[in-house]
């Protein structure tokens, strides 16, 4: 096992990010998060590998600004796995790559049938990487020894796997697919909140009436607060079974409350009073909610087209199968060439005329990429005119 040091002191990561820069090639980076541990998405470690520099593993709590290091790397390629999962944590530390490639993502464009990081290296170099830390909580310190070696692993071969994914990449003809996707991932905005976030909580279904809602959405928030406060994992606190077990027993007295078998978790008897009062404002609330969310512009199910809007169904099964046909030619997971949502929307709503032309329009305005236009647009165009001349040669009903 390779002696790995934590640095957790800020003279120690401006050598290191000396010594990064001096370094040559792409740079691999990862970060390890305490996901369903901590409320925060925040980094507890952060992976660095640059050929001719080595591994430099950073703790980010202690060490506090990366201005150093993001002025060392900031201009190189940055080599990711599963980006989109890392970026948000290395903004908040004012790091951010101008170029990047996603070793994912990459993957998925070259139908890989395993996209998982231990499973594309071992794929690309015959490397058995162990993953038995994943899950771990992260923001423990000081970090056992085989977590060090689990996190400097994840990076060490991870310029090697860039170089074998992008020869693949060349052999497909997919760079400029693959190109396209990276800087999409670098330039997407961040998804706006939810307008009503608690109805995110799992088994809501069970709920039933605007007054029980409404308590579910007091005890909803009000276990969200306190996470945020103590910087704790909702569900560690309270598992979302428990509160929905809370609403459902309606209990008449914080003793009642307190004898629900079900509502159990780190804090719910510690934290019982916190609990009753939450209940209490949800049946003392007059802005009831509605019984189901209004949706915003979410669209039917599919299976509802049929009856709602035959002619956007009619659209969607002419194009699903030609879209479907040009994924597997292309060896990609179909929602990769265009995801089923965007698909979905196009044949909703579909342009005036069914030309190439329209639907690349559409398609552009609903945010999928060039390449993903030049590959599809024509083919849903002439699934939609197909439909259209279909349903005309079908038999009038009573006819």
């Amino acid at each position: 096992m390779t002696d790995y040091v934590v640095i957790d002191d800020l003279a120690t990561e401006v050598e290191a990010a000396e010594s990064l820069a001096a370094g040559t090639g792409p740079v691999a980076v990862d970060v390890e998060r305490a996901s369903g541990f901590r409320y925060s998405q925040r980094a507890y470690l952060i992976q660095v590998y640059r050929r001719g520099a080595g591994v430099f593993l950073f703790d980010p709590p202690p060490i506090g600004d990366f201005s150093a290091l993001q002025a060392a790397i900031g201009d190189e390629e940055w080599v990711l796995h599963a980006a989109s999962q890392d970026l948000p944590s290395l903004r908040e530390l004012g790091l951010e790559p101008r170029v990047m490639f996603d070793t994912e993502l990459a993957a998925r464009l070259l139908g890989h049938d395993r996209v998982g990081l231990g499973a594309v290296v071992e794929d690309t170099l015959g490397i058995t990487l162990a993953k038995a830390h994943s899950a771990a909580d992260w923001s423990t310190r000081p970090l056992p020894a085989s977590w060090i070696e689990y996190a400097a692993l994840d990076v060490e071969h991870l310029v090697d796997v860039r170089d074998a994914l992008y020869a693949e990449l060349v052999e497909q003809e997919k760079t400029g697919f693959a190109a396209e996707e990276f800087r999409a991932v670098l330039e997407r905005e961040p998804k706006p909140p939810r307008e009503e976030p608690w109805r995110r909580l799992s088994g809501l279904h069970t709920v039933r009436g605007r007054k029980l809602l409404a308590v579910a959405r007091e005890l909803w928030t009000v276990r969200e607060d306190f996470a945020r406060d103590q910087d704790v994992a909702p569900g560690r606190l309270v598992p979302d079974r428990a509160l929905v077990a809370a609403v459902l027993a309606d209990p008449k007295t914080k003793a009642e409350l307190a004898a629900v078998k079900e509502f159990n978790g780190r804090a719910s008897r510690s934290q019982l009073d916190r609990w009753w009062a939450a209940i209490e404002a949800g049946r003392a609330s007059t802005e009831l909610p509605l019984e189901r969310a209004t949706g915003g512009d979410t669209l039917p199910p599919p299976r509802a087209w049929v009856d709602r809007n035959p002619e956007a169904d009619a659209r969607l099964k002419a194009a699903r199968p030609v879209v479907e046909k040009r994924a597997e030619e292309l060896r990609m997971p179909t929602e990769n060439l265009l995801t089923p949502e965007l698909l979905r929307r196009v044949a909703w709503t579909p342009p005036e005329a069914a030309t190439a032309a329209s639907v690349s329009e559409s398609l552009a305005a609903l945010g999928a990429r060039s390449w993903q236009i030049e590959q599809t647009a024509q083919l849903i165009a002439d699934a939609f005119v197909g439909s259209v001349q279909e349903a005309s040669s079908l038999p009038e009903a009573g006819s």
